[in-house]
C-alpha cells in the first residue's frame, strides 16, 4: 500500500508487551474506520502501509537491505532525520517505525508549536521513560524550527528522552544546526518514480474496483502531473473518478481541463531554486543547447523572475564563454535588456536566444581563471607600488623622483609595441591568462603569443 503522505491518523497497533498496559500519557490506538464509512475516507488514508514491506518508492530504505531495514534488525533505532519531497512517505514511515519497535508515537508540526509545546512534549516523553516506554517524536517541517528550538532537542536526545525523527523538504545542511545534525542520520526519501505512481494507481483501482477511465496517453500524462508525490496522484485519479461520466474514457486533453495542472515544486528561496539554476549553468556549460533550454522554460514555468535568469545568462557569458566568442556578452546583455524593454510574456524569447546562443557558442574559461588568479596574486602581494616608469610626474619633485623616466609610448614604437614589464618591479612578470585554441581566443591567443616573442626580444620580460 502507498507511502502515504504526512497525514494523521492513529498509528498501528504496537507489538504486545510484558508488563500490561500502556504508561501515562498514552491511549488506546482507536480503528481506522472508527466514525468515518470506509467509502468516505481519501484513497491517501484508505491505502496508507501498514508495514514498511508496504511502502512504495523508497526501497533503498525499506527493502532488502535497506538503512532502515538494517537499524530494525539490529535492534536499534537512532534519532533521524527524513529529507525529501513531499508526498513521498515521511510520516507514514516514522509512524511504522515506532510501530516496530514498540515506541509511542508523539507528532508535532514545527509551522504550528513553539517552545510551550515542545516542553510539554518533552515532560510527556519523560513520563513514558520513567515507566519505560521510549518515545519516538516525530517533527514534521523540522527546519520551520529557529537555532534555539533546534537546540533544545540536543538534551532529550542526548539522555534518551526521545528518539527524534524530523521531516523537512529542504537541504539539512543548510537548514538543520551542526550539533543537531551531529546527532541524527540523514535519510534521503525519493520522488516516486512513474513506475511506483503506476503501482499506487493499480493499488487505487483495487480498491475501488474500477478501472480508470483514462486513455494510455492520459493515464501517462497524470503520472506526471503528480510530479513525483504519492499523495498527490491519488487526490489526482480521485478527481478523475468523479469527473468522468458514464462509459467515458478521458484523453489527455480533456485530463488536464478535469485537473488543471499542480504548479512544480519549485522554491525560489531553497533547493530547488538552485538545483534548476546549476542545472541550467551547467548544460550551457556543456554545450547542450537543448537541455539548456528545458532547464530555462522548467524554471520560467515555475515562476522564476526572468530578470534573475538574464542576470545568470550574463554570468555565463563571462565565466563560460568569455574570449572564445566576446560577442556572448552582447547577447546576453541584449537579451537581458529585452526582456526588461518587452516584459513578459513576448521578453522570454530574448532569454531563450540568448541560451541557445550560449550554449552553442565556443567556450572557454580562461577569463575566469585568469581573473582567479590575478585576484590570488592581489591580495597576497599587497600594497605594492607599480613600476615608476609608468607613474605619472605632474610635479619637480616627482620627476626628480624617477616617477615616468624611461617610459615608451607604445604608439610611437615599431608595432605599436614596447615590450615593457608593467608589474611591481618586486613581483616579477606573471602569467595568469592563457588562452585556449576555442573561437576567438584561439586568435587572441596568436596575436599575444607574438607580443610575447617581441617582448623577449626587446628585453621587456
Amino acid at each position: 500500500m502507498s507511502d502515504l503522505f504526512g497525514d494523521d491518523p492513529p498509528p498501528p497497533s504496537p507489538k504486545p508487551r510484558q508488563g500490561g498496559s500502556a504508561a501515562a500519557g498514552e491511549s488506546a490506538p482507536a480503528s481506522r474506520a472508527v466514525g468515518r464509512p470506509e467509502a468516505a475516507r481519501p484513497l491517501a488514508d484508505r491505502l496508507r502501509p501498514q508495514k514498511l514491506s508496504e511502502v512504495v518508492g523508497q526501497e533503498h530504505l525499506t527493502g532488502e537491505g535497506g538503512a532502515l531495514t538494517r537499524m530494525l534488525a539490529n535492534g536499534s533505532l537512532g534519532s533521524l532525520i527524513f529529507w525529501g519531497p513531499p508526498g513521498t512517505g515521511k510520516t507514514t514511515v516514522a509512524r511504522l517505525l515506532a510501530g516496530e519497535v514498540d515506541y509511542a508515537f508523539e507528532q508535532i508540526s514545527a509551522i504550528f508549536s513553539g517552545v510551550a509545546d515542545l516542553k510539554k512534549v518533552f515532560e510527556s516523553a519523560r513520563l513514558r521513560r520513567r515507566n519505560g516506554r521510549v518515545t519516538l517524536l516525530f517533527v514534521d517541517e523540522i527546519h520551520r524550527f529557529n537555532r534555539a528550538q533546534q537546540d533544545s532537542f540536543l538534551p532529550v536526545m542526548e539522555d534518551g528522552t526521545v528518539v527524534l525523527v524530523g521531516a523537512t523538504t529542504e537541504n539539512p545542511s543548510f537548514e538543520l544546526n551542526a550539533a543537531l545534525l551531529s546527532r541524527a542520520r540523514v535519510l534521503t526519501f525519493q520522488s516516486l518514480g512513474p513506475e511506483s505512481l503506476g503501482r499506487l494507481l493499480d493499488r487505487a483501482e483495487q480498491d475501488t474496483d474500477r478501472a480508470l477511465p483514462l486513455d494510455a496517453q492520459a493515464r501517462e500524462l497524470l503520472l506526471q502531473l503528480a510530479d513525483g508525490d504519492g499523495r498527490a496522484v491519488l487526490t489526482l485519479a480521485e478527481e478523475v473518478w468523479r469527473a468522468a461520466g458514464k462509459n467515458e474514457v478521458l484523453d489527455a486533453e480533456t485530463l488536464l481541463s478535469v485537473v488543471q495542472r499542480r504548479a512544480p515544486i519549485y522554491d525560489k528561496g531553497q533547493d530547488g531554486h538552485y538545483n534548476l539554476i546549476s542545472a541550467l549553468h551547467k548544460a550551457v556549460r556543456g554545450s547542450d543547447v537543448d537541455a539548456a533550454l528545458y532547464w530555462l522554460c522548467r524554471m520560467l514555468d515555475a515562476g522564476e523572475n526572468p530578470l534573475y535568469l538574464g542576470r545568470r545568462l550574463v554570468r555565463m557569458a563571462s565565466e563560460d564563454v568569455g574570449l572564445a566568442d566576446p560577442n556572448a556578452l552582447t547577447v546576453a546583455l541584449a537579451a537581458k535588456d529585452a526582456y526588461d524593454y518587452l516584459g513578459s510574456p513576448e521578453g522570454e524569447l530574448a532569454l531563450a536566444e540568448a541560451t541557445a546562443y550560449l550554449a552553442a557558442a565556443p567556450k572557454s574559461n580562461a577569463v575566469y581563471v585568469a581573473y582567479k588568479a590575478a585576484m590570488r596574486a592581489a591580495k597576497e602581494h599587497g600594497s605594492l607600488l607599480p613600476p615608476k616608469h609608468i607613474l605619472n610626474a605632474p610635479t619637480k619633485l616627482m620627476k626628480e623622483e624617477g616617477y615616468g623616466t624611461g617610459y615608451l609610448y607604445d604608439h610611437d614604437q615599431p608595432d605599436g609595441f614596447s615590450g615593457q614589464d608593467y608589474f611591481p618591479q618586486e613581483m616579477g612578470r606573471q602569467r595568469f591568462y592563457q588562452p585556449t585554441d576555442r573561437g576567438r581566443e584561439a586568435r587572441i591567443g596568436e596575436h599575444l603569443a607574438r607580443l610575447e616573442a617581441l617582448r623577449r626580444e626587446r628585453g621587456g620580460s
